[in-house]
């Protein structure tokens, strides 16, 4: 039976040739999928550099013109893009919010769907809205990716473990624990400056430490930049994934200051994503971790990873993980946990099981398509 192919536009947060992660994964990632399940995506709004809130004044008139079907609004928001939306529905153009990381009831209430990639992050939003959120995880994006050596040490201060922590920040401190043990050598992937000479890391680090607000967070801050224990790298993807094979252990240590008061909404580490979680957990590597909301479903403890709240809950998770043989089998059983679950092609069929969800409603097509009958590209 003949199906219309879905022309789909994408409006993104960031510019197509200096993605941010999220783009990358929530849009380009899931382009293939998208193609090969008979749905056409172009990208219709491409900015000059990464904006929540731009101005899409007079987008409609050429979406409209150039007949598409659905437009997905990656992270945006705001007036100029809510006055959009408002255009698009008016002219039959169904639409969809996809956001990683808040909560945006005024979006959710004038678009067709919205994708969030929690349920933590579903359950935020109002009741009367719920049947309209959807959840579609981070998909995995190097699933082949994993470790192919075992360390057999035990660590100590002259043969030393390895963990790894990859960031989105800039650390000047690490939460909870402060410094790694004498036992484990710590290397941190984020954004820092390569190739700083000698002065300018000092000069920069003297800035870190007198911009901390109290004396406590100064100590901790010198403590950090001075650890010989920690090691600080410029992320790359192809850096992420080489530190991670190299590693024993992966950590997750995170700040849970503000807490959350039941009548605000809930904290930016609240609404954190898994993705840091499962990529880890897909290499195969023992993840010790802060619980919040999107790793507590996923970690099993003592059997997939350890969940640590307190600094004596980090040193008695990071104490089992001395034990080669527990290292390497919470690995394994962390890998098997997320390698299907958590795949770049289970997201995508979630979310083609949403696109084809709202143009049900839009062409009034009875027998639907579901996720069966979608081709797959090679490898889903």
């Amino acid at each position: 039976m003949f199906v219309k192919r879905i022309k789909a536009g994408f409006v993104l947060l960031s510019n197509s040739l200096d993605l941010m992660p999220s783009t990358r994964i929530a849009v380009f990632n899931m382009f293939p999928y998208l193609t090969a399940a008979n749905i056409d995506p172009h990208v219709v709004f491409d900015p000059a550099r990464g904006n929540e809130i731009p101005t899409v004044d007079g987008l409609a008139e050429q979406l409209i013109a150039e007949k598409f079907d659905v437009i997905v609004f990656q992270k945006v928001h705001g007036p100029s893009v809510e006055n959009l939306v408002r255009e698009l529905c008016g002219a039959g153009i169904k639409t969809v919010y996809s956001v990683c990381d808040l909560v945006d009831v005024a979006m959710a209430t004038a678009t067709d769907a919205t994708l969030v990639v929690t349920d933590y992050l579903k359950h935020q939003y109002p009741p009367a809205l719920l049947s309209k959120i959807h959840t579609v995880h981070d998909g995995i994006e190097q699933p082949l990716i994993k470790k192919t050596e075992w360390s057999s040490l035990r660590g100590t201060r002259r043969n030393k473990l390895r963990a790894i922590l990859i960031t989105s920040a800039h650390l000047d401190r690490l939460p909870i624990i402060v410094t790694p043990p004498s036992w484990l050598e710590l290397t941190i992937v984020g954004r820092y400056t390569p190739d700083m000479v000698l002065f300018q890391r000092f000069r920069s680090g003297v800035g870190t430490v007198m911009r901390q607000k109290t004396s406590a967070a100064r100590t901790e801050c010198l403590r950090f930049l001075t650890s010989p224990n920690i090691r600080r790298v410029t992320w790359s993807p192809d850096v992420a994934y080489s530190e991670m094979c190299r590693a024993d252990i992966g950590i997750i240590p995170i700040d849970t200051n503000p807490e959350h008061c039941p009548e605000a909404a809930a904290p930016f580490w609240k609404v954190k994503s898994e993705n840091r979680l499962t990529m880890k957990m897909c290499v195969g590597l023992p993840v010790v971790a802060t619980p919040i909301p999107s790793y507590e479903p996923i970690i099993k403890q003592g059997v997939n990873g350890f969940l640590a709240r307190t600094a004596l809950d980090w040193k008695q998770s990071l104490e089992e993980l001395r034990d080669p043989a527990v290292r390497r089998g919470v690995g394994e059983n962390a890998r098997e946990t997320v390698i299907d679950n958590y795949s770049m092609s289970a997201q995508a069929a979630s979310l083609i099981d949403v696109l084809n969800h709202i143009m049900i409603e839009k062409c009034g097509l009875e027998d639907g398509r579901s996720r069966s009958k979608w081709p797959s590209p090679p490898g889903w």
